[in-house]
Order: C-alpha cells, then sequence, then structure tokens
C-alpha cells in the first residue's frame, strides 16, 4: 500500500512540473528535440501503421474495447474499468478547455480538433489499458504469461502516445503529462473504489 501511494504522489508531483513548464512556455526545446527524432523515421510504412494506431484508441474502437471486456469481468471489475476510463475522459476534458494549449500546427497527418495539452490519447489509453495491466498483475499467477502480456499491453500504450507525435497531432509533453497524469488517477480511483467497496459489498466472492 505504502509503494501504492509514493507511485501516485510521484505521479501527480511529475505531471504538475510538466504543467508548470508548459504554462511557462519552457518545454519548446524539449518538445522539438522529440518530435523531430520521431518524424525524421517517417515513410509509407510507419504513416499507415501509426495512424492505426492512432485511430484504434478514438471513441468507438474504445467502446468497442469496453464492451467486449465485459464479457470477462466480474461485477467489480466492470465497475473499475467503465469507472476510470469515464473519470480519465472527463478530468482530460476538464483540463483541456482551463490550459487550452493550441496542437502543433506542422506536419500532421490526421485531422484533430480541439485542445493539446493532456493529450486525451495518452490518457484514455493508460486509463484502459493500465487497469487491464492491474487486473492481469492481481489474477495472472504465471508469471511468465503476466510478464508477456504486461509487457504487450506497456507496449501499445507506449506506441499510442508515439503516434500522436509522430502524425503531428500533439507534443511530447502532451504525452508524457497525459501518462503521468493518468497513472496517479488509475491509483486514485482504485484506492477509492477499495474502500468503499469493501465497506459496502455484502458479496465477499466479490471483493478484493
Amino acid at each position: 500500500m505504502k509503494k501504492r501511494f509514493i507511485i501516485e504522489g510521484v505521479s501527480y508531483v511529475m505531471f504538475l512540473i510538466i504543467l508548470i513548464l508548459v504554462l511557462f512556455n519552457k518545454t519548446l526545446a524539449f518538445d522539438e528535440a522529440i518530435y523531430n527524432v520521431i518524424i525524421s523515421i517517417r515513410n509509407p510504412f510507419f504513416d499507415f501503421f501509426f495512424k492505426l494506431i492512432t485511430r484504434s484508441m478514438n471513441v468507438i474502437p474504445v467502446i468497442g474495447i469496453l464492451v467486449f471486456s465485459l464479457f470477462y469481468l466480474n461485477k467489480r471489475d466492470r465497475y473499475i474499468l467503465i469507472g476510470n476510463v469515464i473519470i480519465t475522459t472527463l478530468f482530460n476534458q476538464l483540463l483541456k478547455h482551463i490550459i487550452v494549449r493550441a496542437r502543433p500546427e506542422h506536419m500532421r497527418l490526421v485531422f484533430e480538433k480541439g485542445y493539446s495539452f493532456p493529450s486525451g490519447h495518452a490518457m484514455v489509453s493508460l486509463g484502459l489499458y493500465g487497469v487491464l495491466i492491474y487486473f492481469i498483475y492481481r489474477n495472472v499467477k504465471d508469471k511468465k504469461k503476466k510478464i508477456i502480456w504486461i509487457s504487450i499491453i506497456s507496449l501499445f500504450i507506449l506506441l499510442v502516445g508515439i503516434s500522436r507525435i509522430y502524425v503531428g497531432v500533439h507534443y511530447p509533453t502532451d504525452i508524457i503529462g497525459g501518462y503521468f497524469l493518468s497513472i496517479g488517477l488509475i491509483i486514485s480511483y482504485i484506492t477509492t473504489f477499495d474502500h468503499y467497496y469493501r465497506g459496502n459489498s455484502n458479496d465477499k466472492n466479490d471483493s478484493i
């Protein structure tokens, strides 16, 4: 439990540091350096690949993944998964409209409207798949399978963030800030839900 709180606190602090740097326009050199490295690999194959990755986290695919997951989760885990995605989305939209950071304007490969910080795709991908990693860590007993599945899902989350920079609709700090905030929200939500569920559930088999 102590380790969980440390990770939660560090995540929020890192997000706040990035937020302050963004608000005071202190991230330009870093953002441009990372952006230039990523777009340097642009070619037709990667254009197709990263467009596919970025579109996999659009609204309809995410809803489809949530609906599909409901068939394999118990009641408690359904609440955790859906609740965390909703909270993550609401926080993202609220912050976007408070911070109002404009998106990058150059060399876009896809159309995107709205504001830039923090990245919604980064936050929701980690909010969705991060919870699935938590389920795997908690429930899968085979250590080898656990490592393989967590590694695959973590790689996908990372690729979603890279794809948003690659297609030209986010700055690197949008992605990094979104990841840190989403990690903090996952831990906060699961901790709060765990406390509430333990106190209110009569189903001993469905509690943590």
